[in-house]
């Protein structure tokens, strides 16, 4: 069984040092060096907007300033990957605010493109597209959803709009059609929140089970040669040993987890896999800038993996 070595880790924290934003150097040192959840939450709280929602790059394919759900949803996957959830806190507070304008909403959930995306900066995906938002939204619409759940009230407005939608996601399992890129993952989401919310009497969470559990089989790549190009590897969907969706997949998770550690660079972090070009490059400075962006995310982001099913030398256990 294949381990990062002490020596790996430290060259990783060392590429960190040098060119992470001051928001991911706040993850890491959170993450892997006992790090505080202020300093995280004060990185966060700069690509926060007036009107609560996030935007200004926090994502950093998609370059417009103004508030989108996305953008939103990545916060709130921030706030969750440490563990915060005081819902007085003033950036939860502008969550609310924002999700509860109704901006860039509507009865079937939230938006996956804005229309100002179009104005900056941004990889293809990105641009604004009304159809195919009616798919690329699912992922969105599901995390944001699971989010109401956990912290608005039940008796708002808000809390019954989410249900509803979520009620809307589970009804498009029973037909053929696309999810979008993030909508296993948000499928997902919702197979993580639910239970833990007592509402199994609500939704029918054994149908949803067996759909998602076929849906995550089948969205994973299974030629490893392929990995190295835009794609689902096992990871996408497991995190721990404990997640449900591990069994079915095991045996790719733990040649992934060698895999990692095997296409490491020397003295550096793993590249990203996909590119803002398709037949020109517009914004090739925004892009060199966005890429070593996402390193330092994807950085951590293997790290959180490795150590979570034993991979990191015994010394940084």
């Amino acid at each position: 069984m294949k381990e990062l070595s002490k020596k790996s880790f430290e060259e990783i924290q060392l590429w960190m040092y040098r060119n992470a934003r001051p928001l991911e150097l706040a993850i890491w040192q959170y993450e892997f060096e006992n790090g505080s959840k202020e300093k995280v939450l004060a990185a966060l709280s700069k690509y926060q907007n007036e009107d609560g929602g996030f935007g200004n790059a926090l994502e950093p394919d998609c370059w417009n300033p103004n508030s989108s759900p996305y953008t939103t949803l990545n916060a709130i996957d921030k706030l969750k990957n440490i563990d915060y959830s005081d819902i007085e806190h003033p950036i939860i507070q502008g969550i609310f605010k924002f999700l509860e304008s109704g901006l860039h909403s509507n009865e079937s959930g939230w938006f996956f493109s804005i229309p100002t995306n179009n104005d900056y900066p941004h990889a293809p995906w990105w641009n604004y597209d009304p159809d195919a938002n009616e798919y690329e939204s699912v992922g969105v619409s599901a995390g944001i959803a699971c989010f109401i759940l956990k912290y608005a009230d039940k008796n708002s407005n808000i809390y019954e709009k989410a249900t509803f939608i979520i009620d809307k996601l589970i009804g498009k399992l029973s037909e053929t059609g696309k999810y979008g890129d993030m909508g296993v993952g948000g499928y997902c989401e919702l197979m993580d929140t639910l239970p833990k919310l007592s509402l199994s009497n609500r939704f029918d969470l054994t149908y949803l089970s067996d759909k998602v559990r076929r849906l995550v089989y089948d969205s994973i790549e299974k030629d490893v040669s392929k990995w190295s190009s835009y794609g689902k590897t096992p990871s996408s969907f497991i995190l721990s040993p404990e997640s449900l969706y591990y069994k079915d997949n095991e045996e790719l998770l733990l040649k992934e987890l060698d895999y990692i550690i095997e296409k490491r660079p020397e003295n550096g972090v793993w590249g990203i896999t996909w590119s803002w070009f398709e037949n020109n490059e517009i914004y090739s400075k925004e892009f060199a800038i966005a890429e070593n962006w996402w390193k330092a995310d994807i950085a951590i982001g293997k790290l959180k993996l490795l150590r979570s099913f034993g991979r990191l030398e015994s010394v940084l256990q």
